[in-house]
Formats: C-alpha cells, structure tokens, sequence
C-alpha cells in the first residue's frame, strides 16, 4: 500500500498574489490533527488580537511583520518560528508583504 503524503517543492509559491490592502488565506492541509493554512498579507495589513483553542505553530515565509504574544512585543522575518499554547492572546501587523504558514495542532480525535 502506498503511503499518502503532501509535499510543496516551493510554499511560498503556493500562495496567490494578494490584492492592495488584503489578506489571502489558503488551506493547504486539513488531516486529523493539524490543520494547516498559507496566509498571504499585504503591507499595512491587520489580525487584531485573538486567541486560538489549540496550540499553533506560526512559520514566517517571506516579509516582515510586528507580533505581540501575550504581553510581549516581537518583530518577525522570513525564518521566524513560533510556538504558540492554546488561548495565548496575539496578533500581527505587516510591515511588508508577508507570508505565513500557520499550522493549528487538534491532537488526536
């Protein structure tokens, strides 16, 4: 039996172009346990504050952007990793074009 698997030779690349002013979101994988989604942002872009009710896993791609997790200030560029607990309060503002691979760890089901 041949085993399935998922695999981009290029994910940065997977992303549409982002229209002036928007943010693009793309699921790439959706499997037992982890959900994972592209996000493309236009400079100047937005997530307000929120939480998660799983742990995730943010994977900066390309572009500059400003974070705030939990109470802490961080800058974030292409190769920045972050871990981040179920129900930790975040959000992120792009300063260039940006891309992002989140990935939202459900456990098992």
């Amino acid at each position: 039996m041949a085993e399935t698997y998922t695999f981009f030779q290029d994910l940065p690349g997977q992303a549409a172009e982002t229209p002036p002013g928007s943010i693009l979101s793309q699921s790439i994988l959706n499997e037992k346990g982890v959900k994972a989604t592209l996000f493309r942002f236009a400079p100047g872009q937005e997530l307000t504050e929120h939480s998660a009710g799983y742990p995730a896993i943010l994977h900066f791609l390309e572009g500059e952007a400003d974070l705030t997790l939990g109470g802490d200030a961080k800058k974030a560029r292409a190769g920045t990793w972050v871990y981040m607990p179920a129900g930790l309060a975040h959000s992120l503002a792009a300063k260039t074009p940006v891309v992002m691979l989140l990935l939202l760890l459900a456990g098992p089901a």
